[in-house]
């Protein structure tokens, strides 16, 4: 039986990149395109409450998960869109974001670094932080600190609920990994664009994401 002798071209150098570009492009379309609905809600919530009736409980809710979507959105946005080698963010616009995601959640975050960053950057400590997520189902604090180079994401709270094959992705390894957990095959995959090595430790009250 004859062999198939179809030509498979060879993979180019830049695919990997070019499927991240990809990536991110859809991660900022679709922000971009919730981000107006989202406001148009708001609008309406506030409207409700020129009117008298923002003191209802059901305002209030929908109030509330507004202001919660909103947040999440502009955390996306940054660790899943796209971000060019010359964007910069500045402390406040981090630590608005960050203060956001935080309000009313299980983890607060806590922004140690001084400056502006690139937005590259960024996106990949905010990965981190999507994969610390996992770990601390019962809330906690998580610090975000740059030491001679290096970032250092850590986490302290009562108990972790880690799952060592999910953070083995991290490593290396080519566990299977659902939409939820997309974070984890994306974080090594952008520190080693950005010539960084990813590193972790999960403790039973700490877990830390180097790189």
């Amino acid at each position: 039986m004859p062999h198939d002798t179809t030509m498979i071209p060879a993979p180019n150098a830049d695919d990997g990149m070019i499927d991240a570009d990809l990536v991110a492009l859809v991660g900022s379309r679709l922000c971009h395109d919730l981000i107006s609905p989202l406001g148009a809600i708001g609008n309406g919530v506030e409207l409700l409450a020129m009117s008298g009736l923002g003191s209802s409980p059901e305002v209030q809710l929908i109030s509330e998960s507004v202001s919660a979507a909103n947040a999440r959105i502009k955390f996306f946005r940054i660790a899943f869109g796209q971000a060019s080698a010359e964007q910069r963010l500045g402390t406040p616009e981090i630590l608005a974001v960050l203060e956001e995601i935080s309000r009313g959640g299980r983890l607060q975050y806590h922004w140690l670094a001084s400056g502006d960053h690139p937005r590259r950057l960024v996106k990949l400590i905010f990965l981190g932080l999507l994969c610390l997520e996992p770990a601390l189902p019962w809330g906690g604090e998580v610090v975000i600190r740059e030491e001679g180079g290096e970032w250092k994401l850590t986490a302290q709270t009562k108990r972790t609920k880690a799952d060592p094959d999910l953070w083995s992705r991290l490593s290396g390894s080519l566990v299977t990994v659902s939409p939820a957990q997309v974070q984890f095959a994306l974080l090594p995959r952008e520190a080693g664009h950005q010539g960084r090595r990813v590193n972790w430790d999960v403790t039973e009250t700490t877990a830390e994401i180097t790189f």
